[in-house]
């Protein structure tokens, strides 16, 4: 087979944090020739009041431009990356309607045998990364999806050299308490890795050479 490998990074972001990984994480896929990826956000539901509040509504025209997603057109990918916020060790409520509307793909089996793979952000050090990433896979299990995290040849998530995301679950980072704190070059770095590593497998599973 000659066609391309199609990968697509699905995230959802309040504050721009889980947007900056996106970018990084579609930045590795794009690195392995023989791949397609394409970035899109899933659908706000919190009023625009309430995101004005809370600020977030500024933070938010950063990535305005980004296509919202289609439950369907997962159907047309070899692997799908997310990227959810934690929220109380879960995917965020925007994230979690989203995929509660995959039922349809579910029944056809259209995601089976299919790369699945979550990067995710949390406010403090132990804040529900690892668990937000995990009961995500239990999803994405459910609709038959080949779980990818990412490898420890990726050492990058080893550094005790400074406070850091990432795990062999997922890329990851960590905002701060009022949000304040950006991705490191540590934990972009890793989600370019995973991005690249999901990749390679959707290559492998498709066939594609």
């Amino acid at each position: 087979m000659t066609d391309k490998a199609r990968v697509q990074v699905i995230f959802y972001s309040m504050y721009g944090h889980i947007y900056r990984m996106a970018e990084a994480v579609i930045e590795g896929a794009r690195t392995v020739p023989g791949v397609e990826a394409g970035l899109f956000q899933v659908p706000e539901l919190a009023p625009p009041d309430v995101l004005e509040k809370s600020g977030a509504a500024a933070a938010r025209k950063a990535f305005a431009h980004v296509p919202f997603a289609k439950v369907d057109q997962m159907g047309e990918a070899d692997a799908v990356i997310f990227g959810t916020p934690t929220r109380f060790g879960n995917m965020c409520a925007q994230m979690r309607n989203f995929m509660d509307q995959a039922g349809g793909l579910w029944m056809k089996g259209a995601l089976i045998g299919k790369a699945g793979s979550v990067f995710t952000s949390s406010a403090t050090q132990h804040g529900g990364q690892e668990t937000t990433i995990t009961s995500f896979h239990t999803t994405l299990l459910h609709l038959g999806m080949v779980i990818v995290g990412v490898p420890y040849s990726e050492q990058r998530q080893m550094t005790m050299a400074e406070i850091s995301g990432g795990s062999p679950y997922g890329a990851s980072t960590i905002a701060g308490g009022d949000g304040s704190r950006l991705p490191s070059e540590n934990e972009l770095a890793i989600a370019r890795f995973q991005g690249k590593h999901v990749a390679e497998i959707a290559k492998k599973l498709k066939g594609v050479t």
